[in-house]
């Protein structure tokens, strides 16, 4: 069974900056989003000649590469799949859809995001996968605050695509310093008893597929 994480959180949280220390060598990086990664001279470590970076916006084409990585005999290097991040499949498909109406449009949408995660499930023992997240947070009449995994549309919020995970790590900005945080906390973050002694660790995506190895 693979390992799946989501790594959630606000826009400049340091989601994708926490995947830093990622070995080029042995991870494939889907860049949903489009926007390039965050840190100083990625582009010469992920890129198209190192076949270890893909730019797409289709759930379609991310659920490939995710296979490919799972059963071709030339991918069996590749021991962590980036995709960065979900939202951005959500929205880039939503939007090519705008025109259409009715019930069957949003049925596949959230059916193509539930394919994705559900597939990297089943996927090799040696593989990581890691997917990130934009979150929202919402309140209700008395003020009280929860922040989940933002979506596109009603079907996969029934979902709850965070139970889809057994870790999820919320990203956050505290004084100055990027955290993970390990432990719903008004949030739904959450991870295996007794992976993380803390609530807060550093934002370091490495040392979190280290730490998850025996789980």
């Amino acid at each position: 069974m693979s390992h799946v994480i989501c790594i959630a959180g606000e826009s400049g949280t340091g989601k994708t900056t926490s995947m830093r220390k990622l070995d080029p060598e042995t991870t494939l990086y889907i860049d949903c989003d489009k926007k390039g990664l965050s840190w100083k001279g990625w582009k010469a470590d992920f890129n198209g000649a190192n076949k270890n970076y893909l730019v797409t916006d289709f759930p379609q084409v991310a659920l490939n590469a995710l296979r490919k990585v799972n059963e071709q005999e030339n991918m069996k290097h590749i021991k962590v799949v980036v995709v960065d991040t979900i939202n951005g499949l959500m929205v880039a498909d939503e939007m090519r859809r705008a025109k259409e109406k009715g019930y069957d449009k949003w049925q596949d949408l959230a059916q193509s995001i539930y394919d994705l995660i559900d597939y990297s499930l089943t996927m090799r023992d040696d593989v990581t996968i890691v997917f990130v997240a934009h979150t929202q947070t919402d309140h209700d009449e008395n003020g009280y605050m929860f922040t989940r995994i933002k979506t596109s549309g009603r079907k996969l919020d029934k979902i709850t695509l965070e139970s889809k995970f057994s870790t999820v790590l919320l990203s956050k900005c505290v004084d100055g310093r990027y955290v993970f945080e390990t432990q719903a906390n008004l949030s739904t973050a959450k991870s295996p008893m007794g992976a993380f002694a803390d609530r807060e660790i550093d934002n370091d995506i490495t040392a979190v597929i280290e730490a998850l190895q025996e789980f």
